[in-house]
């Protein structure tokens, strides 16, 4: 059944144990503290449509803080260090995690200082069509060649270019920090796990990815 980007989280007993929408599964139980690295990608923009931002990530410190999480990593590369508990207080983020992308977007404009530095997109079917994919691709690349990252809310699986598969049934909160082949490819920054703080993904799987949600974006 088709969702919007309002869509909110009903979490059981088991989606805690395993995986809720906006929120991180077990990987991430187990991290006490958020575990931050420094300039985990430099910031570059090469002569081939690719530029990548230094982002100074942190680990998100419980299951439900992946949407603070993603837009403090998001934040980072613009040279800011805010709180993720200052994040999660602005965008009301309970243990049900995060409502939705529209509860990101204004605490990004505000942070960034521009009212409308950032805007809500939805992807309202259950699968990406290539009008949509072309848009979240130019959305990215703009995004990011102005300096921001793109916030996006997803659910289910999707595989990265290494072909390792990241899965979060109930939903989650990815920032996205770079890109190349015009596009084509994106880098993630995922709060989720430290040891798999960032890696790259198809814009088309991404686009699968976002279906039924929505994403941030400049």
């Amino acid at each position: 059944m088709a969702t919007t980007l309002l869509r909110k989280t009903v979490l059981t007993a088991a989606g805690i144990a395993a995986t809720a929408g906006g929120i991180a599964g077990p990987a991430i139980a187990a991290h006490a503290a958020p575990a931050e690295k420094a300039a985990v990608v430099a910031d570059r923009k090469g002569g081939h449509g690719e530029r990548e931002l230094d982002v100074r990530y942190e680990a998100q410190p419980n299951f439900y803080f992946c949407g603070p999480a993603a837009a403090r990593n998001a934040l980072s590369v613009q040279g800011k260090n805010i709180d993720v508990h200052a994040m999660a207080r602005e965008m009301g983020t309970t243990e049900a995690g995060t409502d939705s992308i529209n509860d990101i977007t204004p605490v990004l404009n505000k942070e960034t200082g521009a009212k409308n530095a950032y805007k809500s997109v939805e992807i309202s079917t259950p699968k990406a069509d290539d009008k949509q994919t072309d848009t979240l691709r130019t959305d990215v690349v703009k995004t990011v060649d102005a300096g921001r990252a793109v916030v996006a809310n997803i659910a289910g699986t999707a595989t990265d270019t290494d072909g390792n598969t990241h899965s979060f049934e109930g939903g989650h909160y990815i920032s996205v920090i770079g890109y190349r082949d015009d596009g084509h490819t994106v880098t993630i920054a995922d709060s989720a796990d430290p040891d798999t703080a960032t890696y790259r993904m198809s814009i088309d799987n991404l686009a699968d990815w976002i279906a039924t949600r929505g994403y941030s974006t400049s």
